[in-house]
Order: C-alpha cells, then sequence, then structure tokens
C-alpha cells in the first residue's frame, strides 16, 4: 500500500485525503524540494518538506530497508542554485559555482564529523551521509521527543538547578567533542534541543559556520537571545566562546523562563532582567556563571569548557569547608573517664571552631560581594510580593502555580479565591511556542508561602508570535529582497518563473501573499523570481 507524504501511515491505493492526518496525498511538492516519493540512495523516500534555513532543508523520510521513519536534511542553500518543478538535480547558478562547490564540501565535511560523534550521548544519530543529484544529504535518526520549550511549560515554566544541572552537563560534554574535531554548533538554543524518552537532553539544529554568522555565501539563520554578538558581526571568527553564549542564554532560559535580550540590543544595555526571587532559588556560583559566559565582549566571557564546568560546580573551598561541617558533624562523642575533665577544654575548642567558621563564611561573603561579576549587570524587577523566602517548616498557604494557563483560567482562579490581587504585565512577550493569552512566567513563583492576608501577583502573558509587514519587494533582486525578509525574521523560498517583464533573478512579488500583509516572524516566505524571457523553441 502508498504512504501518506504527510505522515507516512499507510492509505488506500485510491485514497488522497489521508484519514490519519488530513494530509492531500494529490498535490505536488512545489520546487526547490524534491517530489514526494523520490528515492535517495535507493532506499530513501522523501515526504513533506519540515523546515529549512539558508543551508538546508529538512524532509520528512521512511528508509524502505528498516522500515523506519527517518528525517532527510539536504543541501539546499538559498541563491547559489535553481531546481524546476519536478525535478531532482540541481542547477548551479552560473555565478555561483565556486561559492556552491565550497559550501557543499563543508557541508558533507561538517556532517561527517558530526557521525563520528555517534557516542554522545546528547547528539541526534546521524545514519548516512552521502552525495547525490548535485548536492548532499543527510540521514537522521527520527524521534518523538518533547521540544524544550515545551518541556520547560510542563514543568512550571523554569527548571531547579537540581533538575537543570543533570540535563545541560551532556551538552557541555558534546559541543567540547566537536570543538575538539574543528568543528562547532553556533546555535545553541531552546529552539534546537528536545528530552528523548529516556529523560536526556538532545542537541539537533547543526550547521555550518557559513549557515551561523552574517558577511557568508549563505543566508544566515541566528537564534534572537542566543546567537553571541560576533554572530551578527560580518566575517567575524567563531570560536568556543561563541558556543558558551549560546548555552548559557539556554541555560538561563531553563532557570528563568525567560531568553536574555537579543545580542544587539544589548549592546545598547548589557544587563540581564532576573527577579530577585529567581536569584535567590539559584545557587550563587551558577549566577555567576551565567553572567560570566553572557559577557558581551568576549574577552571577559568565559572562553573554556572546563573552565564553564568549573563555574557550574559548587566552588572548591566552600565544599571543602561544607564536607568539613559535615565530617565533624557524624563523629560520635566516645566518653571515658577522662570526659568531665575535658570537657571545659572541649567547649573551648567548640567556640573557637564556631567562631572560625564565622570568620570563614563571612570572608567568602566579602571576596563574593568584591568580586560579584554580575554586579550592575542585573536588572533587579520591582515587584514586592506579599510573601517570604519559603522555610522547611512552613505548612499554609503557598502560591498557586498559573504558568501554562490562559488569562481567563487565572482570573477565574483568583476571583474565587478572594485574597488574591492579580497584576499584568503591560508588555507581554511575544512567544512562536505558547500561544496568545496564556502565561509565560509569574511573579512569586509557584510554591512561595503566603504569609499576610492578602498577596499581589504578577504575570506575564504571551502575545503570540510577533507579526510583522511584509515589505514591498517587487522589483528589486533576490539578494537584496532575501536579505530583507531574513532580518525581519523570515525564512525566504523562492519559486522561479519567466516573464517578459522582469529581468533574470528579479522580483516579481510573493506567492500567495501581498506587501503590507501582517505574517509572524520566522514563518517561510515565498518569492515569485523572475527567470527571465521564455526562450523560444525554433523547432
Amino acid at each position: 500500500m502508498p504512504l501518506c507524504m504527510g505522515c507516512l501511515n499507510e492509505i488506500n491505493d485510491a485514497a488522497t485525503m489521508c484519514e490519519n492526518c488530513g494530509f492531500d496525498n494529490s498535490v505536488s511538492q512545489s520546487a526547490p524540494f524534491l517530489p514526494y516519493g523520490t528515492v535517495l540512495n535507493g532506499k530513501y523516500v522523501v515526504a513533506k518538506d519540515l523546515s529549512t534555513n539558508g543551508e538546508s532543508t529538512r524532509y520528512l523520510g521512511y528508509d524502505k530497508t528498516t522500515g523506519k521513519v527517518i528525517t532527510i536534511r539536504e543541501f539546499l542553500p538559498i541563491g547559489l542554485f535553481d531546481r524546476e518543478q519536478g525535478e531532482k538535480i540541481i542547477k548551479i547558478l552560473p555565478d555561483h559555482v565556486s561559492d556552491y562547490s565550497v559550501a557543499v564540501s563543508d557541508f558533507e565535511n561538517y556532517y561527517n564529523k558530526i557521525k563520528s560523534l555517534a557516542d554522545m550521548s546528547a547528539m541526534v544519530v546521524i545514519d548516512d551521509v552521502f552525495r547525490e543529484n548535485n548536492t548532499c544529504y543527510v540521514i537522521e535518526e527520527s524521534d518523538d521527543n518533547i521540544p524544550f520549550p515545551e518541556y520547560i511549560r510542563k514543568n512550571g515554566g523554569q527548571l531547579d538547578w537540581e533538575v537543570a544541572r543533570p540535563l545541560f552537563m551532556p551538552i557541555i560534554s558534546l559541543l567540547e567533542a566537536m570543538h575538539k574535531v574543528g568543528i562547532g554548533h553556533y546555535a545553541v538554543s531552546p529552539s534546537n534541543l528536545s528530552v528523548n524518552s529516556d529523560g536526556k537532553l538532545i542537541l539537533s539544529g547543526f550547521s555550518t559556520e557559513n549557515e551561523r554568522k552574517r558577511g557568508t555565501m549563505l543566508k544566515s539563520q541566528l537564534f534572537s537571545g542566543c546567537a553571541a554578538p560576533e554572530q551578527y558581526r560580518n566575517d567575524n571568527v567563531l570560536d568556543t566562546s561563541t558556543d558558551i553564549y549560546g548555552f548559557t542564554s539556554t541555560l538561563f532560559f531553563a532557570l528563568t523562563g525567560n531568553l536574555p535580550s537579543n545580542a544587539k540590543e544589548r549592546e545598547k544595555d548589557s544587563r540581564l532582567l532576573i527577579s530577585t526571587n529567581t536569584v535567590k532559588r539559584l545557587p550563587p556560583h551558577v549566577v555567576t556563571a551565567l553572567a560570566n559566559g553572557l559577557q558581551m565582549r568576549r574577552d571577559s566571557r568565559i572562553s573554556d569548557f572546563d573552565e564553564l564546568r568549573s563555574q557550574l560546580s559548587v566552588a572548591s573551598t566552600v565544599q571543602a569547608i561544607q564536607e568539613e561541617i559535615s565530617r565533624t558533624a557524624s563523629m560520635t562523642p566516645i566518653y571515658n573517664e577522662d570526659t568531665k575533665k575535658n570537657n571545659a577544654n572541649a567547649t573551648a575548642v567548640g567556640i573557637v571552631a564556631t567562631i572560625v567558621a564565622l570568620l570563614i563564611f563571612s570572608a567568602i561573603g566579602l571576596f563574593w560581594l568584591s568580586v560579584n561579576p554580575f554586579q550592575g549587570l542585573f536588572e533587579e524587577e520591582t515587584v514586592a510580593p506579599t510573601v517570604v523566602d519559603a522555610t522547611e517548616d512552613w505548612t499554609g498557604p503557598v502560591v498557586a502555580d498559573y504558568v501554562g494557563k490562559t488569562y481567563e483560567e487565572v482570573a477565574a482562579a483568583v476571583e474565587s479565591d478572594g485574597s488574591i490581587t492579580l497584576k499584568v504585565s503591560a508588555d507581554g512577550e511575544y512567544s512562536d511556542t505558547i500561544p496568545q493569552g496564556v502565561v509565560i512566567s509569574q511573579t512569586p513563583a509557584a510554591g512561595e508561602p503566603i504569609t499576610s492576608g492578602s498577596s499581589l501577583i504578577y504575570v506575564v502573558l504571551s502575545k503570540g508570535p510577533e507579526m510583522k509587514k511584509l515589505p514591498d519587494v517587487v522589483g528589486k533582486s533576490l539578494d537584496s529582497a532575501a536579505q530583507e525578509l531574513i532580518d525581519l525574521g523570515y525564512i525566504v523560498l523562492q519559486q522561479a518563473e519567466y516573464s517578459g517583464n522582469y529581468a533574470e533573478d528579479v522580483v516579481m512579488g510573493y506567492v500567495n501573499l501581498s506587501a503590507g500583509d501582517e505574517v509572524e516572524s520566522g514563518a517561510e516566505i515565498t518569492l515569485r523570481v523572475s527567470k527571465g524571457t521564455e526562450p523560444i523553441d525554433e523547432d
């Protein structure tokens, strides 16, 4: 029986609409994407297009030899090639032969190195890398993983450090292994992380350096809030500190529920918005590591993965003190006939030890204040909720968890409670993953004790995806129009057509859209591009 090209479930020979997913199998996949049902390397079946960036396209796929659903990645660099409707072979544009040759070789070498790291627990599995159709393909294992933003939302909007630490440490090891073989990721972000069925964090979204910075032959794709400042500057060198910035910003998201501001915005104001409740909830050394990993200047930023691990671990001095306290506290007193004589001396020694311990911790506190790496970096929220820090003995009422609920649901709960005043952030936040009107974060956090008769709760609501107006691109060159749209956050595709009115590579308009239409940031936009005058068949 044939397979549905939308979900790869079997469908009836005579059926066109899939009963499982509703996909219409009577339509064709638009150029420049491969036709539905294309077989690669004799065994990989191409289904629908899943996502596209400036370097490659991901398809849903099927392995005929194993019967497994897979992901097929095709090297498809925007602006360097052409492919007619229904064709398989890439046609390299004459002016870009050299660029294309370099880029496809970089792509193939990059993924062969990725494939060599298959033993890393946080790595998506690469099964095959091969050339065909004048381009290169990568076969990845497919899994029903939970997208990381969804995982965070289901866990109350933020993670405790004890939960985040075992998730993120393998990502550091993977990034370190990548740089040892001469490549980087440069797009570590919540969008490129997922949680598998074993509860492990998996990194995906790999692309060559050409795709992860400005000023290359490819249309770059950068992730706002996670891309380091140097990635926005033409031809700047990317290195370990670039990946550490992306890693730290993603960890920041996991621990606070929000990403840092875009690096271009932080050039004007480098402070990181983090609530006092969150700062108090996190270990001081973790907050230090976040601050040091998100420094705008590379010479001030953590630049080594061992240093990153060290800063995310308890400082050795503090750990030694804690171990010594634990050791002495667990000692069992041994009494003998001289005990009474020694009680006075023991008491004196205990007092001295206590004073020494207090002096040590005071010194640590003074050292912390003197070298605090994030002093002035964090902007304190001006929220004064009627709660105090939680204590082990607290048995009274606590703040409810409103994250992930709609405003209507929260308002109804607050109204029925009667002791809570609800305040909503006037600005809200745009989100590609959380629907409009749903709570993204709250202050104070869920579980905080309520110690007075009434409480003030602040919530931040999602504004949904950011909508932007499409600019007028008619008459502009493909490169100029594509760059304008990419700068607005769109993924740009092209549909080539013959035209007697427009020169070759000139944009004639949008497919199914018009200038001035409001479209959410991150959406795919297809441009109608002229191929010039249609040649006359003299035969």
